[in-house]
């Protein structure tokens, strides 16, 4: 079975800028146009201490959270995906990389059947890093979750299928993924591969599936204010925030729909469950995971009040 509550995550730089102001809503679609690509979001961000003094709307802060100046750093290039089976004889493997084991037996392709094969396929998914609620052989939600992650961060066609092709890349692969950041302690968002990483002390331990804004113009109806429209970009606004904000029980009614125990980290946009997540920007501005996941989030304690969210376009 899968250990579910990991580790607390340790926090580290507490950072924030461009705040969007939206009330109690899961959405960047604001009155005017919220874009996360300019000057108030840029991918490189520029690191503020932010003052302890300082409180959230409606937040249950569940530790102190010592301060730091180290922001998110890379050592390898954005673009590069360490899933070899081999590594040069002169490749000197960074610290935050941890080697893994060949699967022997290899493993079979599974489609979405379960059953004794299914629980090695989830056992090595979670050994890599995807997040997913049991190693018990039962193809469900979770499951198809993580296989849809590794597939995105192989750059195969996310479907969330156990073919051949992703049975064989989990047999063979020898490095466990990582994201960009690698050192300190935060919640990592690529909207280019759509995936949601979470980095302890410099060492991705969790992937998880996402869904963020589709970037798309849109006009809807204020769920929260019956008559009134809401208009602007779907966007989740790249750039280097915090969880300021926290709701920890159940679905909340959004300004543009319901949302599953959000963690907020710019304006009304936040971390939340949502019972869809596809393999395609989909979201109002929001960052979208499965409801199971977002219950490991909030039982684990990985992502708690003021722990940096760095969002970025992968490139």
């Amino acid at each position: 079975m899968v250990d579910q509550e990991r580790k607390r995550a340790k926090i580290g730089t507490v950072l924030v800028f461009g705040l969007v102001a939206i009330a109690g809503c899961s959405t960047a679609v604001t009155s005017g146009t919220v874009s996360g690509d300019g000057a108030s979001a840029a991918e490189s961000p520029t690191v503020i201490t932010v003052d302890d003094t300082s409180t959230s709307e409606a937040a249950t802060t569940t530790m102190e959270v010592p301060t730091t100046t180290v922001a998110p750093t890379t050592t390898l290039p954005p673009t590069t995906t360490v899933a070899s089976t081999t590594l040069p004889p002169t490749t000197t493997v960074p610290v935050n990389v941890i080697a893994v084991g060949l699967v022997d037996p290899p493993l079979q392709a599974v489609g979405t059947n379960g059953g004794g094969e299914t629980a090695r396929v989830q056992q090595r998914l979670f050994d890599l890093g995807f997040w997913l609620s049991a190693a018990d052989g039962d193809y469900g939600l979770t499951t198809k979750q993580a296989v849809m992650a590794f597939e995105k961060y192989m750059g195969f066609e996310a479907d969330g299928k156990v073919d051949q092709r992703t049975a064989d890349a989990l047999t063979t692969m020898t490095l466990r993924p990582i994201a960009r950041a690698n050192s300190g302690t935060l919640v990592e968002v690529d909207k280019a591969k759509q995936l949601l990483y979470f980095v302890i002390d410099g060492r991705t331990d969790w992937i998880l599936n996402t869904s963020t804004g589709n970037g798309e113009a849109d006009t809807e109806e204020d769920k929260n204010t019956p008559g009134e429209m809401i208009t602007g970009v779907s966007d989740t606004p790249s750039g280097l925030h915090k969880v300021n904000r926290e709701r920890p029980e159940g679905w909340w009614e959004g300004d543009l729909g319901e949302i599953y125990r959000p963690k907020y980290f710019v304006g009304g946009v936040a971390v939340h469950g949502s019972n869809s997540i596809p393999n395609y920007p989909a979201s109002h501005g929001c960052v979208r995971v499965s409801v199971p996941a977002m219950d490991w989030i909030w039982d684990s304690g990985i992502m708690p009040m003021r722990v940096p969210v760095w969002v970025h376009d992968g490139a």
